[in-house]
This record gives structure tokens, C-alpha cells and sequence, in this order.
């Protein structure tokens, strides 16, 4: 299998010329690499595209995708290192790859890397804005981010140290504020398993996530409506405001509540109702709004 390198993917992308640009034109881009060489698998190439044109077998495009892996692999290895594993990333990249080949036009004469380097590239890029994130975030936000990344990484091989925000944003043309914006979404990225294991200190070695979480404590609710009944019950005498604790915050049944006071379950409802019609003479209800 042929490879691929930096030089070869550079001389695809730029043209050649030995003529002044006429006045006014837009300047012509002069190619500082030499054009790469005729070789026995860059003429299959050729002819694998144009019989490819013109049957779409399914034969001659896999031998295409094998003739151009280490193009793909090439590409993916600029994006290493962002979260997603290599392997993954080389699978979109040859996705895109495909795609290239279904386009190609070889009457145009065009360079085959020139054309499928963009398409690749492009669907990489795409993986990571649309596909790697968790939690959808704007994608303003998601291109933000990877620009501040790409920048960051450059700064600190220039530099010798981690930049600073305002540095990043003058490289990007940005305001701080929107490379911090950028930078925050990063943890949207990925989540993690209630059901994962992380370390710990001593007795919480080894505990799942999901059992570090606080639950809701079910006596809160009875302590707010202990509260309340205390309030509502402060006109009742000491047996009735027995009843009401037993009945409405022990949550007793009546037979339970008489077992208790050693009185009869009659005995109960008759305290039990003399205490609400007091209380509720106490505390009328609010007028309806």
C-alpha cells in the first residue's frame, strides 16, 4: 500500500505557473513543492476513478478505499488526542473517503487527493461537532471550542507554557469572554456512568458513583408537617393534640392510636373530629383569589 506524506497531501493543494498575472487578476498561488512524480499506483489510481465513472463497481471503489488509507490515516492523526479514539476517527475518515470517490469527476483532470482531502477532513469535523458531545450545546460554542483547543496547543509550543485566555483570544480574534464560554462547554463533551467506580478515601473505596449522591431524606416532609401541626394544635388539649400527632405524623390507624392511649376507637374519632372542628375554627380556610 502506498503511502502518504505531509509533502505529498501539500503539492496536491496548490498549482503551478510560469506567467506574470495579468493586471487586476487575483495573484496566482506558485507551488513551492514539486509535483509528485508518476508512479505505477498513482496511474492505477487514475484508471481505477475513471472505470469507477463509468460502472460504479463495487470491487474497483474498495480497491480505491485501500489505495487511499494511508491518506485517511493521515488526515486522522491531526485530530488525535481530542477525546475520541484514533480508530474512530479513522472510520469517519474513510466514510468521507467514500463519499469523495462517489464525486470524483476524473474528466476534470483534478488530483484525487486534492479533492478527497476537504471531503475527509470535513466529515471528521463534523463527527466531532455533531456526534461527540453528550449534551447538545450551540454549535457556535462547539466550533469556539475546537479552535481554542487547536490554539491552545499551538501557544504552548510556541510559548513553553500554558497560555493565558487573552492570549488565546487574540490568536482567534476573539473577546476572553467567549473563549471562556468555549472553554466551559468542554465538560459537555462526555458523561459519566452513575454505575462507574471511583476511587476513594477509606470506607467509600471502590463505591459507584450513583451511591455518593444525597437521596431525599423522607422525614424532611414530616418534620415541616410536624411543624405545622404543632402551630395548627397550640389551642388543643394535651389529649386531643396526642390523637392528632399520632393520627396525622405517626400516620397511626385509629384501633392503633386507642391500643396506645388505652381508650376506646369511638373515644378516638370523637377527639379526633372535636380537635379539626376546633382547628379549623382556629384557621379558617383562606377565601378563594
Amino acid at each position: 500500500m502506498p503511502s502518504v506524506s505531509a509533502e505529498q497531501v501539500d503539492a496536491a493543494t496548490t498549482t503551478t505557473t510560469g506567467e506574470e498575472p495579468a493586471a487586476g487578476a487575483a495573484p496566482t498561488r506558485v507551488r513551492t513543492l514539486p509535483k509528485p512524480a508518476d508512479s505505477p499506483e498513482r496511474d492505477e489510481m487514475r484508471r481505477l476513478l475513471r472505470e469507477y465513472a463509468a460502472h460504479r463497481d463495487p470491487a474497483v471503489r474498495e480497491r480505491l478505499v485501500d489505495l487511499n488509507g494511508d491518506l485517511v490515516r493521515f488526515i486522522a492523526r491531526r485530530f488525535a488526542n481530542r477525546g475520541e479514539p484514533l480508530e474512530d476517527i479513522e472510520q469517519v475518515g474513510f466514510l468521507g473517503l467514500i463519499q469523495a470517490i462517489e464525486r470524483f469527476d476524473p474528466s476534470l483532470l483534478n488530483e484525487f487527493s486534492t479533492f478527497a482531502t476537504p471531503t475527509i477532513m470535513g466529515e471528521i469535523r463534523r463527527h466531532f461537532r455533531d456526534r461527540s458531545w453528550s449534551i447538545r450545546v450551540p454549535r457556535r460554542l462547539q466550533e469556539n471550542y475546537t479552535r481554542a483547543m487547536r490554539a491552545q496547543e499551538q501557544l504552548s509550543q510556541e510559548l513553553g507554557r500554558q497560555p493565558s485566555v487573552a492570549e488565546i483570544a487574540g490568536r482567534l480574534g476573539l473577546e476572553p469572554d467567549e473563549v471562556l464560554a468555549a472553554l466551559e462547554v468542554s465538560p459537555a463533551q462526555h458523561t459519566v456512568s452513575l454505575d462507574a467506580s471511583r476511587p476513594g478515601r477509606d470506607e467509600e473505596e471502590g463505591l459507584e458513583l450513583g451511591e455518593r449522591l444525597g437521596q431525599e431524606d423522607e422525614n424532611l416532609e414530616r418534620v415541616e408537617m410536624k411543624a405545622v401541626l404543632e402551630q395548627a394544635m397550640a389551642h388543643l388539649s394535651p389529649r386531643e393534640r396526642q390523637i392528632m400527632l399520632l393520627r396525622f405524623f405517626e400516620q397511626l390507624p385509629q384501633t392503633e392510636v386507642a391500643k396506645r392511649l388505652g381508650i376506646s376507637q369511638m373515644h378516638v374519632s370523637r377527639l379526633q373530629r372535636a380537635a379539626l372542628e376546633r382547628m379549623r375554627r382556629e384557621f379558617p380556610e383562606p377565601p378563594p383569589v
